[in-house]
């Protein structure tokens, strides 16, 4: 009895370990309810223009030769605040500031269960430096999961180069 006790006991703990870590690693998301209308351009790319004092990020999310039509929103998130949205093969790029900085992908969806996934990193921006990010999805057969792994500059430019440039305003309650 006490065994088993013992062994409920030593369960929850781990559970809740694992609740608080997924906890700390959503926190990089913004609020649950702020979703994105989002508009992708073919051939459109921006060169933003390089600041001495924040870093530049390029997210590219990239869906492979998957069939589009109404492709899925990921919101990316920076430190805790929604900083725009992707739709489909596409890419958005933002500023950061220098220092420890957390990434958040995760999938907008009216569908609670997809609205669960997500991904993250993290980097340590350097300002005048580039960082680039590649979001992948996963289909699983009940599910689905992301990837957002940092990618070199070379593969960053030819993804950005063969992608559409996602603008993204948020709609209902506004970002941070």
């Amino acid at each position: 009895m006490k065994a088993a006790f013992a062994l409920i006991l030593l369960t929850a703990a781990a559970v809740a370990q694992d609740q608080s870590a997924i906890a700390a690693a959503v926190a990089a998301c913004g609020p649950k309810e702020v979703n994105f209308d989002v508009k992708t351009g073919q051939n459109q790319h921006s060169a933003p223009q390089p600041d001495s004092q924040k870093a530049l990020v390029y997210v590219v999310q990239e869906f492979g030769q998957v069939e589009c039509k109404g492709c899925a929103v990921t919101k990316i998130g920076l430190d805790g605040a929604w900083v725009g949205a992707n739709r489909g093969n596409s890419y958005i790029f933002f500023y950061a500031e220098p220092g420890e900085r957390h990434l958040c992908m995760n999938w907008q969806s009216r569908f609670e269960s997809r609205s669960r996934a997500f991904a993250v990193a993290n980097f340590t921006a350097e300002a005048g430096k580039t960082y680039y990010y590649r979001a992948r999805l996963f289909p699983g057969h009940l599910d689905v999961s992301f990837d957002l792994d940092s990618i070199n500059s070379d593969q960053g430019k030819l993804l950005v180069a063969s992608s559409a440039l996602s603008v993204s305003t948020p709609k209902g309650k506004a970002v941070k």
